[in-house]
C-alpha cells in the first residue's frame, strides 16, 4: 500500500517511552513529519500484533528495547495537500512504554533520538497534540 495518497488509512503505532521525567523523542527522517521531533513509531505490518509493532518500531528507530504498557490514545493523523486531498492518513494507537535500557542508536526512520524532559518538549518543536498525548501517558504511567 502506498503511504502517500493511500486508498485507505494506514494503521500505525506510537510509543510514549517514559523514564523518570524524560520521554524518548525521534527526529523523523521521512514524510510525514520529516525533520520534526515526535514519538517513535510507524506502520503495523501485516500479521503483526500492535505490541510487537511498538517494540519493533522503537528498536528500529532508537535502539531501545521497551516493555509495552496500556494504550494512551487512538487518533487520526491526516496531512492534506494544497487541493485538500489526504496526502497521508494514519490511524495511530499510542502506548505508554518503559525502557529496558537508555542507550540510544538512531536507526532506519530517525535522523536522531534523544531523551527530553517534559519542560524541554516545546524547545524541540513537538506538536501540541503530541505533548497532550505525552502528558496523558505520564498520568497513566503513575
Amino acid at each position: 500500500m502506498n503511504r502517500e495518497y493511500p486508498e485507505r488509512p494506514i494503521l500505525g503505532v506510537g510509543a510514549v517511552v517514559i523514564d523518570g521525567d524524560e520521554v524518548l523523542l525521534v527526529r523523523r527522517a521521512n514524510e510525514p513529519l520529516k525533520g520534526e521531533w515526535s514519538l517513535p513509531g510507524g506502520a503495523v505490518e501485516l500479521g503483526e500484533e500492535l505490541s510487537a509493532a511498538v517494540v519493533r518500531e522503537v528498536r528500529e528507530e532508537t535502539g531501545v528495547d521497551v516493555e509495552v504498557g496500556p494504550i494512551v490514545e487512538v487518533l487520526d493523523r491526516i496531512r492534506r495537500d494544497s487541493d485538500g486531498r489526504a496526502r497521508f492518513h494514519y490511524v495511530l494507537v499510542d502506548f505508554v512504554c518503559r525502557p529496558k535500557s537508555r542507550a540510544l542508536a538512531s536507526g532506519s526512520d530517525a535522523l536522531a533520538a534523544v531523551w527530553a524532559t517534559r519542560a524541554e518538549l516545546p524547545a524541540y518543536g513537538v506538536a501540541v497534540a503530541t505533548i497532550a498525548v505525552i502528558e496523558k501517558a505520564f498520568t497513566i504511567r503513575a
